[in-house]
């Protein structure tokens, strides 16, 4: 028998801080996680940041509370994911300096001076906006000086939390992918983008592929983790990335990753681009496949704030038994989710339900019209991802936590006539996507997670009604009727 390995295994996302340790055989033992902490940068209309010596000290304590709930466990390898499009700046001194999360925009007043956009989109699979790390670094480089002019490097939080554990920097491939400085198609950094916005190619760290051995962990924070100095570091990935590798799917699968936010994902085996510059191409973790993705934007984070507001004190189990129940839909959301051929986002949104308000309305037709807007809108980016790749597979694969409802899990199902599939490690995708780099980098084989669950369509007259109902509530909003 194999002996069982244990992984430490971290993961930034936007709106939290978990560290993880798992098996080997993909078992959890235990996670502990707290609230991203950020702060508001005034030197910009619309940018945050968060202090990188703090989370490294959530990342000590979050690993110290686990390790005591879990006994002493002897951690053989460290891995991390996190975010993308996140980065964390390092001076010629070694210190890490300022970290800016994904949902920071400090380059957006430069947007439009970027040139050649159609040049970048060929090069990078994406449209450049102020959601990538090129225009972080612009946005630092015009009003902050006194951080510019001390720059060596930057990498992705993920790395950076590698970079904390080894002493090494570097950038993985999935990760660099976000910051429209790298050739997707070529899997190297580009000259002729970093010309493009005037970035010096010095500041970029070595390319690093995903399950790459980084060396031993640094002795003194072995000791300040209270881990094992034999423990190997790990290079990590994306956290979308490494939650796709959890399902274990093949080319040409369809993947909807559930979380804060709900990128809609493509696995192809070539470099494929959207003529109307809708979708990103990505690498995957494998260095052999791409992945084509539309997004619909923040969707589990909708949920999870409405379920703050009227489900406080009960749990997930109490909503899905509520929701399960409605039989008649007594109001549509609309709630800024993202659609791949809109060419303006959704910045208002609400409720709409007849008046005067009905007796009938509960705060369960509230939640339900929350996740039948999830549903529509994932529905609509999979039309535009399948205009672009077509989509010939009877099923889609899901995970993540946003995926916990099992009534979004059939409405997704019924409105893309398609079997819905998850795993039973669905929950802690990313997490056991760590796992597997771990496998990979140590020689460790064990077999997929088994099917939870396969949702088969059903045919809903009132739920065709309900999706005409959504478009009309989703137009109403866009152009300011509500």
């Amino acid at each position: 028998m194999i002996p069982t390995k244990y992984y430490l295994i971290v993961d930034v996302g936007t709106g939290n801080v978990r560290v993880a340790i798992a098996e080997s055989n993909g078992a959890v033992l235990g996670v502990e996680s707290e609230d991203a902490r950020y702060e508001k940068d005034d030197h910009y209309p619309e940018s945050i940041f968060f202090s990188p010596a703090a989370l490294w000290q959530q990342v000590i304590s979050l690993t110290r509370k686990l390790l005591a709930k879990t006994g002493p466990v002897a951690i053989s390898a460290i891995t991390a994911t996190s975010q993308r499009e996140g980065i964390v700046t390092i001076d010629n001194t070694g210190k890490s300096v300022i970290g800016m999360p994904n949902i920071d925009h400090r380059g957006r007043e430069w947007e439009n001076e970027i040139a050649d956009k159609d040049v970048i989109y060929r090069l990078t699979g994406r449209y450049p906006t102020s959601l990538f790390s090129a225009m972080k670094l612009i946005g630092l480089k015009n009003r902050l000086p006194e951080y510019w002019n001390n720059l060596k490097t930057f990498t992705s939080i993920s790395d950076w939390i590698l970079y904390k554990f080894s002493g090494t920097v570097g950038y993985e491939h999935s990760q660099a992918c976000e910051t429209l400085l790298y050739d997707v198609a070529k899997g190297s950094w580009s000259a002729e983008l970093c010309d493009l916005f005037a970035l010096d190619q010095k500041l970029l760290p070595p390319l690093h592929e995903c399950s790459k051995t980084l060396g031993l962990i640094l002795p003194e924070v072995a000791d300040t983790f209270g881990i094992s100095r034999h423990a190997i570091v790990i290079v990590g990935g994306s956290d979308t990335q490494l939650a796709i590798m959890s399902t274990y799917p093949s080319v040409q699968d369809m993947v909807v990753v559930s979380g804060t936010t709900t990128p809609v994902i493509k696995i192809e085996g070539q470099y494929i681009l959207d003529d109307a510059q809708r979708t990103w191409t990505s690498r995957h973790t494998d260095q052999q496949s791409f992945l084509v993705e539309a997004n619909a934007g923040v969707t589990g984070l909708n949920y999870q704030r409405l379920k703050e507001i009227f489900y406080p004190n009960e749990s997930y189990e109490t909503i899905e038994k509520e929701v399960a129940s409605i039989t008649e839909n007594q109001c549509i959301a609309a709630l800024g989710s993202l659609i791949a051929d809109e060419k303006s986002p959704l910045i208002r949104g609400g409720f709409l339900f007849d008046t005067p308000v009905s007796h009938q309305l509960k705060r369960g037709h509230f939640v339900l019209a929350t996740l039948w807007d999830i549903a529509c809108s994932i529905f609509e980016n999979y039309k535009s991802l399948s205009a672009v790749t077509s989509h010939d597979q009877d099923h889609i694969w899901v995970c993540g936590g946003g995926m916990q409802s099992r009534v979004l899990r059939q409405f997704l199902a019924n409105l893309l006539h398609k079997k819905v599939v998850l795993r039973d490690n669905y929950r802690q995708a990313s997490v056991n996507g760590g796992v597997l780099v771990c496998n990979a980098a140590l020689g460790v084989t064990h077999e997929a997670s088994p099917i939870l669950e396969t949702i088969h369509p059903q045919i809903s007259k009132t739920q065709q009604q309900w999706y005409l109902q959504w478009k009309q509530a989703r137009e109403t909003f866009k152009t300011g009727l509500a």
